[in-house]
């Protein structure tokens, strides 16, 4: 079993990736500033092979001390200021997290990174033509932009894995409802109604659980798969947000929606991407969009919007 740092693992996908790590056996050292003031791994402190670091991945001092009163063969660095309206909001702070704290925690090149970038990096892709790891990055948000320069940094060093990953949703005990899928359903659980936007614009999905799992696939095959980048989403779901809304129009028939010509993508996302390359690894989704959608309407019963928010 391995010692693992998850830096950001109170957030989104930490808190839905740590309790497997454990339930697999690993010791996990989990720093977060907790600064959304989310109780997500409260579940797991009694777990004596977590151990929970407060603090800041921009703290040099705090790093080092980290790395040397624990050896560590991974470093999962999660932790961000996620999305472009956060990062435009606080560009300081995201340029800071995103890109400082990232090399900050994986400039010790003994440990195995698994890094986890955006497909949004991709920007506009070309109108059929699938996005594979070696179409040019083209990102056009700041958040896009720190992301990228983040992943480069990172496989300069060797020694890593870049996971470009999809828009995540599902339900984690750290939710988000900014996310794509997330947002929409929640709206259409609690207006019945949303208004779109650039309605065809495509991206790829992904369940924050099937993330989970891809991190720990690629610990489970790290010396074959190292060194390079793999698209990770739902092979089966390149949709457009008007086909989105459609598949949750299924399971929430009243749910009414229309298109406006009334704002744009910061990211101006619009892409259809292959994820046949880490599927040729072995790797496999397992939870489907329509099932994750079901998933966030009963979740939905339970929290409200002002709870779950990065802004």
């Amino acid at each position: 079993m391995s010692r693992i740092l998850v830096t950001g693992g109170a957030g989104y996908i930490g808190s839905v990736l740590v309790p497997m790590l454990l339930s697999a056996g690993h010791e996990v050292i989990v720093l977060d500033n907790f600064m959304y003031r989310q109780g997500s791994l409260l579940d797991c402190c009694n777990n004596k092979r977590l151990a929970i670091i407060r603090g800041d991945t921009r703290d040099e001092k705090l790093i080092d001390r980290i790395f040397k009163n624990h050896p560590i063969e991974y470093v999962l660095p999660l932790a961000a200021i996620v999305g472009a309206p956060a990062c435009d909001q606080d560009p300081t702070t995201s340029i800071t997290t995103n890109v400082g704290g990232v090399v900050e925690v994986s400039r010790r090149w003994t440990t195995k990174i698994i890094f986890p970038n955006t497909n949004s990096g991709y920007g506009i892709g070309q109108e059929s033509m699938y996005c594979t790891e070696e179409s040019p990055l083209n990102p056009i948000s700041l958040y896009g932009r720190q992301k990228v320069e983040a992943e480069r940094s990172v496989l300069e060093g060797g020694n890593a894995i870049v996971l470009r990953l999809a828009t995540v949703f599902g339900v984690s005990p750290r939710m988000r409802l900014d996310l794509l899928v997330n947002d929409f359903v929640y709206r259409a659980v609690t207006d019945r109604c949303v208004t779109l936007f650039e309605a065809h614009f495509k991206r790829n999905y992904i369940h924050v659980r099937d993330v989970s799992r891809a991190f720990i696939h690629c610990m489970n095959n790290f010396e074959s798969m190292k060194n390079q980048t793999y698209n990770v989403g739902l092979s089966d779901a390149n949709l457009s947000k008007k086909e989105l809304c459609q598949e949750i129009q299924k399971q929430i028939p009243e749910f009414y929606f229309h298109e406006a010509e009334i704002g744009e993508d910061p990211d101006k996302r619009n892409y259809i991407v292959s994820n046949a390359k880490i599927e040729a690894t072995g790797f496999k989704p397992r939870i489907s969009l329509q099932e994750g959608i079901a998933e966030l309407i009963k979740g939905f019963q339970i929290i409200r919007r002002d709870q779950f928010t990065n802004l």
